[in-house]
C-alpha cells in the first residue's frame, strides 16, 4: 500500500509541477530567442560605408556635416570613407527623390566595411539613415 501511495504522490507532483509552471517546460537557449547580433566596429579603425541603390528611383545620400546631398541612380554604388575611428559620431541620411519609403539592409562584409543596401519599402516611414557611434555600434534611424 505504501508503494502505491508513494508512486501516486510522485506522479501527481510531476504532473502538477509541469502544468503549474509551463515556462519551465518550454525554456530554450538564448540562441533560440536572442535575435541577430548587432553590428559593431572596432573604435579607432578605418571604416568604409558602401551604399547601394536597389530601388527603381533616384535616391539622395548625405553624410551630415561632411557632404552635400549626392544623387545615387538606380543600381549605382557609392563608398564613403569615414577616416580613422568613428570619432566623432557620424550619420549618413538617405531619402527617395519622390518621397517614397526606403528599407536599409545593413551588413558587415569585412572588419572595416559597413554595407548599406537601399530597397523600396511598402510601410509608411521606412528607414531614414545610419548612425555610427564613437564606440563602434551601428544604429538604423
Amino acid at each position: 500500500m505504501s508503494k502505491l501511495l508513494s508512486a501516486s504522490l510522485i506522479i501527481t507532483t510531476t504532473v502538477l509541477g509541469f502544468t503549474e509552471n509551463p515556462s519551465a517546460t518550454v525554456a530554450g537557449t538564448c540562441a533560440s530567442k536572442c535575435g541577430v547580433k548587432p553590428l559593431q566596429f572596432t573604435p579607432g579603425k578605418l571604416i568604409r560605408v558602401e551604399i547601394v541603390n536597389k530601388t527603381p528611383n533616384l535616391v539622395y545620400i548625405e553624410k551630415l556635416r561632411a557632404t552635400l546631398p549626392i544623387a545615387l541612380a538606380p543600381g549605382d554604388k557609392i563608398r564613403l570613407e569615414q577616416g580613422y575611428g568613428t570619432e566623432p559620431n557620424i550619420s549618413v541620411v538617405f531619402w527617395n527623390e519622390d518621397g517614397l519609403s526606403l528599407k536599409a539592409n545593413l551588413s558587415k562584409p569585412n572588419f572595416a566595411t559597413l554595407h548599406v543596401e537601399l530597397r523600396p519599402e511598402w510601410r509608411i516611414g521606412g528607414d531614414r539613415g545610419v548612425y555610427l557611434r564613437d564606440d563602434g555600434r551601428v544604429s538604423l534611424l
